[in-house]
């Protein structure tokens, strides 16, 4: 179960690119809030406090605007150019009673080995992220996988995952996951070779010579 984070916000009277920018400058993040009906709202948060907790993995939030409190979600999260600082975020309202949808990234256990690891076998990831649904106040902060049964040429799908309890899975059964295939084995220098295109063998300027010599020779016969 995430546990809540008490932000203090503040409303932000005016929006746009120059705005945000000096939002940011002021070490604070600008953000959207919306759901529940209501008008979306512009505010900022504090961005140390908001990173910090992010990289904790926390996602349900409460926070104050004013003398109001909310519990809210984080919905999207924006980077600059780099990837690196958030720029801007999306929070929801929610209550600790509705189920909500969010993405929850996937964690492989075990990663990188398999039960066949020592005829070659590795583990592959085709998927980092799943669409739940749950409370609130059950958001996962990640999906464990194990992959330490997986055999070489198995593959898991979302369906296959063992959820926590109260999660549903919203993505597709279908979406794989993970498989687990061989290595194929560094070909030698002689197998890549042999596997070359006889090349036509290139006549040398003296071998052309030497034959148009012989056959003026045969010529004068």
């Amino acid at each position: 179960m995430v546990k809540t984070l008490l932000l203090k916000a503040e409303l932000r009277e005016h929006a746009g690119s120059k705005h945000a920018a000096k939002v940011r400058k002021q070490g604070r993040i600008p953000a959207i809030v919306y759901g529940h009906k209501e008008k979306p709202m512009a505010i900022s948060l504090d961005a140390r406090n908001f990173v910090e907790r992010l990289h904790l993995g926390q996602r349900l939030l409460d926070v104050q605007i004013g003398k109001k409190k909310e519990k809210m979600i984080v919905k999207d999260l924006q980077y600059d150019y780099l990837g690196k600082d958030i720029i801007h975020a999306d929070l929801m309202r929610v209550s600790v009673t509705e189920m909500i949808k969010v993405i929850v990234p996937i964690e492989l256990k075990s990663a990188g080995t398999a039960k066949d690891a020592h005829e070659g076998g590795i583990i592959e990831a085709h998927a980092d992220h799943l669409e739940i649904e749950c409370k609130a106040t059950d958001i996962p902060e990640t999906i464990s996988v194990s992959v330490k049964e997986v055999r070489v040429g198995d593959a898991l799908h979302a369906g296959d995952i063992a959820l926590p309890d109260g999660v549903k899975l919203v993505s597709s059964p279908e979406t794989l996951v993970v498989t687990c295939h061989l290595v194929a084995a560094a070909k030698t220098t002689e197998e890549v070779e042999d596997e070359m295109p006889a090349t036509p063998e290139v006549i040398s300027e003296a071998k052309e010579a030497e034959r148009e010599e012989k056959e003026a020779s045969e010529d004068k016969k």
